[in-house]
Parts: structure tokens; sequence; C-alpha cells
């Protein structure tokens, strides 16, 4: 007789049912009440600035932005402010962080309650002690040579008191920055291992540490731009004048202009906010 063997049947794997997808509606809520609270006063302020009762329609506030008096000057001042503040802030910031991690992690709360300390001082206090310390300086470092370095540090064509000041104000952002970004790293992991095949210090930290943060670092530097390229107060009230002040400044003698150049600094912002976001997405996107 011949054996028989049974035919097990295999079960049949049913896949789960899937649950319909229903239209986000709330998204495109969102997004909507997000575009009208931003693009309704920047069209309003953009059709002030082409538009008025004696000439209609017309361009000539944007076209006269170049060959207004003080643009030029103005804007290459807080430019020179912005370049100078990014490299003083980072130069500080990076090391210290660095060091944090590396060596004293205790210390990581002490130096985040230092640098996001501005956050809780107003502006106008900020200022205020600056003055007053610029006032009280000639009266008692006449005598040392404290006296011609206090001098120096508030000379009109670049103001060094007006970069501290600014450093002062980017710290809470270049270190939310640069923390976000070292914490997306194994730092002692690539500082070991360079180190262990000879790198010195500085090969370390420009050829290795730098080049994993560049996307902190961008966007560390652009938030220190947007900042110092928007700050009013502390420049008025030491009488600077920078592009800001300058911006207010002009509003009194011809509004359209002033909205004109205001609209194309906040393009001029938006466009490189998104070149870095691009550079950044592009960067992650090939690694």
């Amino acid at each position: 007789m011949v054996a028989v063997t049974p035919i097990l049947e295999t079960p049949q794997v049913v896949p789960p049912a899937r649950r319909p997808r229903r239209p986000k509606i709330w998204r495109g809520a969102v997004l909507g009440i997000a575009a009208i609270y931003f693009l309704v006063p920047l069209g309003a302020s953009f059709w002030y600035s082409v538009y008025n009762d004696q000439q209609g329609f017309s361009l000539s506030a944007y076209l006269d932005i170049f060959s207004a008096e003080g643009f030029g000057t103005s804007m290459l001042l807080s430019l020179a402010l912005a370049v100078a503040t990014i490299v003083l802030v980072l130069g500080l910031t990076l090391p210290a962080m660095l060091a944090v991690r590396l060596s004293a992690p205790r210390l990581g709360p002490v130096l985040e309650v230092i640098c996001t300390l501005p956050l809780v001082v107003p502006p106008i206090t900020f200022v205020a002690g600056i003055s007053m310390v610029l006032r009280w300086g000639p009266d008692y470092l006449a005598a040392t040579p404290l006296w011609g370095t206090l001098i120096a540090i508030q000379n009109e064509t670049f103001p060094v008191v007006l970069v501290l000041a600014y450093v002062v104000l980017a710290l809470p952002f270049v270190y939310r920055s640069l923390d976000a970004g070292l914490r997306a790293i194994d730092v002692r992991t690539l500082v070991e291992a360079a180190r262990n095949l000879g790198a010195s210090w500085p090969h370390v930290v420009f050829r290795v540490i730098i080049p994993n943060l560049r996307t902190a670092i961008a966007g560390a530097s652009f938030l220190t731009l947007a900042l110092v390229l928007g700050e009013y107060t502390i420049a008025a009230l030491l009488g600077y004048r920078t592009f800001p002040v300058w911006i207010v400044t002009i509003s009194g003698a011809n509004g359209q202009l002033s909205v004109a150049v205001s609209i194309l600094s906040l393009l001029l912002i938006w466009l490189l906010l998104l070149f870095l976001s691009s550079a950044g997405s592009k960067r992650r996107s090939t690694s």
C-alpha cells in the first residue's frame, strides 16, 4: 500500500484593510491663514510704494533706490558690521561649545544659560547700559591706555561697539543653530579618530568638524545677518547711521522710497533663506 501524505494548505495572508485617507483640511486652512497674514501687509506695502494720486502707478520709487543719498554708505556699513559680527560670534561660540562637549560636559547647562541670557534683556535696557559705559569711560580712563581704545571702538566709519553689541544679541540664535548641528553628529568619535590618525587640533576643527557643521553654520550666519540688517534701536540710540536707521530717516522725506527699500531688503533675506534651505537639503540628500 502506498502511504498517503496529507497536503497542507498554506494559509492565505489577508493584508490589513487600509483606512481611507481623510482630506486634512486643517493643513490648507493653516497655510491659507499664514499666507493672508504675511502676504496681505506685504501686498499693501507694495501697492503704497508704486501708486499715488498724483502720478498713478509708477515704479520710480524702486528706480530711485540706488541713487538715493546715503543708501550705499549705510548698506555697506551694515554689511560690514554683519560680516564682522558673524566672524566674531562664530569664533567665540563654536570653540566654547566644542570644549564643553569634549572636556567638560557638566558645564553645558551653564554655557546654555549664558548664551540664551540676552533673550530676557530688553534691547532698550541693553543700549542704556552701553551708553552709560561710553559716557563713564572718558572720565575714569583718560589717564590709562584704555582711553584710546574706548575712542577707537566708537569710530563712525566702522563702529566696533556695534559689533560687540550685535554679538551679544546674536548669541542665542547662534547657540541654538550650532547646538542642533552638534547633536546631529558624534563629535567625540570624529575628534578621537582624527587625533589617532595624527591630525592636529586646527586640522580637526577646519577639516573634520566645520565641514560636518556647514548647514548649522550657514543657518547661524543667516540669522546673524538678518539681525544686523534689521536692528534699529541700538544703532539709533548710539547715533550711528546704519541701514535700518537710514530707512527710518528717509521715511520722513520720501515714504514710498523707504517702503520700497524695506520690501527689497525683506525679499533679499527671504531669497537667502531659501538658498540656505535648498543647499542644506541637497547636502543631506547627497550624504
